[in-house]
């Protein structure tokens, strides 16, 4: 069986390291080569005084590799990150070309959460909107990443936090890529794309990649993006939450001075089920409702013009007469926001029938005092 880079990965993400995770986890290793039975790779350190620590992992992972059906040698090359003003060529560790000077210290995600004197609000921000759902696939992400562009061509200086940690699509609707920067290995400064503030765990692991998270560490991420983050002056910082009421939603509405909640169903029973449950959540939370909005409402034919009711009809606006919430928008299924979506450009940047809709969405918020 002819060996695989696949495999050699997964070998490799059986490393552990001192401080936590595996060489895998930590985006680690660089320059995997396969040459018959003889496979090379480099282990990036964050820094020289890490690598210089490192030789025990060195020869595991030499070992995890070797012990591959196939293997004839493995050659395991430890490098770190360059110091501060080396143009970013790898410096070899230990005692390696460019191994004088410091760079920042190295940013870690997804520690524990560290205790908080109470809710927190991240400094220049004014106001938080958490956009969650019930249950996944009904277009919430979609829904605050086009939302947030909505808000900022309306005026609004806008951020958009992804806190749906073990889907983050927001990076690839948004068009963002790269790596934050971290001057301090403390702060960590977001990126930007049409006009909106933006950060993501998305952009600190591979997209291939699993999060393989238990809930102190989903805390511990949350807390760091909210408060870590160099969000500068924000109207409004929209929060893009997994589906469900789990760990996530439990941390923001408890440790985050939380303004509203935005949330998001298609009309189909079984999604009001459990928006229902997600409204519920929030109220026992004291997370104020700010109102619902309606996705997938409808899908008109480009050919006929026919309408169609896929997932029914109403649903949504019943339920927040009962609630006593408004309904804030109804958006029908649309082909050009998923393709919009997918090219990285959301269909709120445009000019068309479904800009408007969101741009009326985003009007009918700040008119409110919501955002």
């Amino acid at each position: 069986m002819t060996l695989t880079r696949g495999q050699v990965e997964t070998a490799l993400g059986t490393v552990a390291l001192p401080d936590g995770g595996t060489l895998v986890s930590r985006d680690m290793i660089r320059a995997v080569q396969l040459d018959g039975g003889n496979v090379r790779f480099v282990i990036e350190a964050d820094s020289p005084e890490q690598a210089r620590q490192m030789e025990p992992v060195r020869a595991a992972a030499e070992r995890a590799v070797a012990a591959l059906d196939g293997v004839t040698a493995v050659s395991v090359a430890l490098t770190a990150h360059a110091p501060a003003g080396q143009g970013g060529a790898a410096a070899r560790a230990p005692g390696g070309p460019g191994g004088a000077g410091q760079k920042p210290p190295s940013l870690k995600i997804g520690g524990h959460a560290k205790p908080q004197d109470g809710p927190m609000k991240p400094s220049g921000v004014d106001r938080i909107l958490a956009v969650g759902s019930g249950k996944g696939g009904v277009g919430k992400s979609t829904v605050a990443t086009n939302l947030a562009v909505a808000l900022a061509r309306a005026g609004r200086r806008v951020g958009l936090l992804d806190a749906d940690i073990y889907g983050p699509s927001i990076p690839r609707m948004m068009g963002a890529q790269g790596k934050p920067a971290s001057p301090d290995g403390k702060t960590i400064e977001p990126l930007h794309a049409h006009g909106v503030t933006l950060m993501s765990l998305g952009f600190m692991v591979e997209e291939r990649k699993a999060v393989i998270w238990r809930g102190p560490m989903l805390m511990g991420a949350l807390q760091q993006m909210l408060g870590q983050v160099a969000w500068g002056e924000l109207d409004v910082l929209i929060v893009d939450l997994p589906p469900g009421t789990g760990d996530v939603q439990l941390t923001l509405s408890t440790k985050a001075q939380v303004t509203g909640a935005i949330v998001v169903s298609t009309p189909q029973d079984v999604a009001l089920l459990d928006a229902r449950k997600a409204l519920d959540m929030f109220q026992t939370l004291k997370t104020p409702v700010l109102g619902l909005i309606e996705n997938m409402s409808s899908f008109v034919c480009p050919h006929c013009g026919k309408e169609t009711e896929i997932f029914g009809h109403g649903g949504v606006q019943a339920e927040a007469e009962a609630m006593g919430v408004p309904l804030l928008g109804m958006l029908p299924i649309d082909l050009e926001t998923r393709l919009s979506g997918d090219k990285g450009v959301p269909v709120a940047a445009g000019d068309g029938p479904m800009a408007l809709a969101y741009g009326k969405i985003a009007a009918g918020l700040v008119a409110g005092g919501m955002a």
